[in-house]
């Protein structure tokens, strides 16, 4: 048996989010465009005594490290499906924002499911590792996938999609988090009464996708959740100001907040607009990175 495996797992921004009303189960029907971006969480499992969780990087303190966690919870499901004790040691090298609205937590499931289906040698199929993640949460399969994909149901239903060259972000952490089922309260909250369409994926921002343009994706991003995340933390639409007098071609809320995110059209601009969000005083700190990004990737 392996004694010790390593699985690189990516952040991800929504280029389109489009959000139904409330469903009885609660739960929201999405259009979910998710597209995996080069910001990392790397999980690490190692046999041990008992299942921990540990985690170090920047604000994990506001990690938790019990059964909550859901690279735990990944670790426990997946053992439970094969009869094996879940002894071992996940530790969480954070990079993704926490509390960002960048499937941090959930990349940490999908990362810590792969790495015990190796430590393992559970062979499972990517049918199973999928369910397991759609089980665990709504953004937890794409984690596992990466790329682009549309995301449908609740988010958990994926289709990949074609991308046909490379986008250029820039994304501003806020100074606080968000809560995720509080923006989704707010978002009924707001649209109380009101009849919400049905969410429906826009065919030219997957054009734009399959084309590699980063002109045409700005013109189709959209976020059914930033008015919610602005009205819960309207700070926010500070730095998406700043972004935008900096030169983004689109300017967002990344999923439910509070990092913010700006397309780009070039290198030498994103880095440019990332000293400029950096120099406003109106986020906490800023990541300048690329798009598509591999799925989780068990690293040699």
């Amino acid at each position: 048996m392996t004694e010790t495996v390593t699985v690189r797992v990516p952040a991800k921004v929504n280029v389109q989010l489009a959000v139904g009303g409330a469903r009885p189960d609660g739960f929201h029907d999405l259009a979910n465009v998710f597209l995996a971006v080069g910001l990392y969480d790397e999980v690490t499992v190692t046999p041990a005594d008992e299942l921990r969780v540990t985690c170090a990087g920047p604000d994990a303190g506001q990690v938790p490290l019990d059964r909550t966690n859901l690279a735990a919870r990944a670790a426990l499901e997946l053992a439970r499906r094969h009869g094996i004790d879940p002894a071992v040691h996940i530790h969480i090298a954070k990079d993704i924002p926490v509390a960002g609205g960048m499937a941090g937590g959930s990349a940490d499931g999908a990362g810590a499911l792969l790495a015990c289906d190796t430590l393992w040698g559970t062979n499972s199929s990517r049918e199973e590792l999928l369910d397991i993640c759609a089980e665990l949460g709504s953004d937890v399969p794409f984690s596992l996938v990466g790329g682009a994909a549309l995301g449908t149901g609740r988010g958990e239903k994926l289709r990949l999609l074609d991308v046909g060259g490379t986008f250029h972000w820039v994304f501003a952490m806020a100074e606080r988090g968000l809560s995720t089922p509080a923006v989704f309260r707010e978002f009924d909250r707001m649209n109380e009464g009101v009849r919400v369409p049905e969410p429906v994926a826009s065919q030219d921002l997957l054009d734009a996708l399959a084309k590699g343009d980063a002109g045409a994706l700005a013109r189709t991003v959209s976020n059914d959740l930033q008015p919610a995340a602005l009205s819960l933390f309207p700070a926010l639409a500070d730095t998406l100001a700043a972004g935008r007098a900096a030169g983004a071609l689109a300017a967002l809320v990344s999923g439910s907040g509070p990092t913010t995110a700006f397309l780009a059209p070039d290198a030498e601009s994103a880095r440019a607009i990332g000293e400029a969000l950096h120099a406003s005083g109106t986020c906490r700190a800023v990541r300048v990175t690329q798009a598509p990004a591999p799925g989780a990737t068990v690293l040699a």
